[in-house]
């Protein structure tokens, strides 16, 4: 007889564990009152317990620390379950579903983020289907990585975007499939990231010395040097098409003399889909020459979270920049 599975729910904060009261305000999680909005979930032939940060957030407001303390949850409770279910807002879930993705090194075991566009106990809210799913996606073990369920689709977290902030749609995963479909089978399409017999690595450090410099057609030269010239070590830079730059000659020269004064910094896509390729073109040739890294295919998202958890580790700049442009999680191609 097979032992029955053990699930753990992590509220973070968000829509998804809000309640209406008596006076129709929205209340915090309360376990015993989502089972009552969900009794489907006393049919699992699951041992499902659930666990509430102590000041829920707004998932605007996380942050390095609450990855690390999220992480670390996990990390000692991970003997204890067979799976985890995070409940989180959706505006940041890709951040943190990244961030996860690159603390815990070697995961062998589901995580699953899903979340909300309405609060449970609204009539047409779709909380359930992404709960219920959730449970029972990590209850079958087949998919060990950190992932964002939502509205019937699984998508591995650190390639995921939010697309809709009004549907119920709200994910995409544009340069990687999903992991899985939900219909009246749930099946399964991609090989996960997979490791026998490493125990799970928690990692202890990141770094906020990044920031995020979106290129737009005529952008100050001024705010540039500024940014390029302030503390922060690791910088993500949004370029048009296939990473593409102006090659304004002060524009360059201020890339140039951040990389000369040991900066990283990192080229992706403006594009939702697609990625850099730089060299394809005289716009891109530059930044290659100066010595910008190529983010390839990888999201935002993923971009900022790599960077901030690479710089968090005792590096090397050469070992920095190699596993930059490594796959460490499955986040590029």
């Amino acid at each position: 007889m097979s032992q029955k599975k053990s699930i753990l729910l992590i509220y973070t904060g968000g829509t998804i564990g809000m309640f209406k009261g008596d006076d129709n305000s929205l209340k915090p999680f309360d376990f015993e009152k989502l089972t009552a909005e969900i009794p489907e979930l006393n049919k699992f032939d699951i041992d499902l317990n659930a666990i509430a940060f102590k000041k829920p957030i707004d998932s605007s407001n996380m942050n390095p620390k609450t990855w690390l303390y999220l992480a670390n949850l996990i990390g000692n409770h991970y003997q204890s379950y067979d799976g985890f279910v995070i409940l989180h807002g959706s505006d940041t879930m890709a951040y943190t579903a990244s961030a996860l993705s690159f603390l815990l090194e070697d995961l062998c075991k589901p995580i699953i983020l899903t979340g909300s566009q309405l609060p449970i106990g609204i009539r047409r809210t779709d909380a359930k289907e992404n709960l219920i799913t959730a449970i029972e996606i990590a209850a079958t073990g087949n998919t060990p990585e950190v992932c964002v369920y939502f509205e019937y689709k699984l998508l591995r977290g650190n390639r995921t975007v939010k697309i809709n902030a009004e549907h119920f749609e709200a994910f995409d995963s544009p340069n990687f499939p999903p992991l899985a479909e939900a219909g009246v089978q749930i099946k399964y399409h991609q090989k996960v990231n997979y490791k026998i017999g490493n125990p799970l690595k928690v990692h202890e450090n990141m770094s906020s010395s990044v920031a995020l410099l979106k290129l737009f057609p005529g952008i100050s030269l001024e705010i540039v040097k500024s940014l390029f010239n302030s503390n922060c070590k690791g910088f993500v830079l949004e370029t048009f098409g296939s990473g593409n730059a102006s090659t304004n000659y002060e524009f360059l020269s201020a890339i140039e003399s951040a990389i000369n004064n040991g900066k990283i910094i990192l080229n992706i896509s403006q594009c939702l889909a697609g990625a850099v390729s730089q060299g394809l073109y005289e716009t891109s040739s530059q930044l290659e020459k100066l010595g910008v890294i190529s983010g390839k295919d990888m999201t935002t998202e993923a971009a900022l979270t790599k960077m901030m958890f690479l710089l968090g580790q005792d590096l090397t700049v050469k070992e920095l920049k190699r596993k930059l442009t490594n796959s460490l999680r499955g986040e590029l191609t």
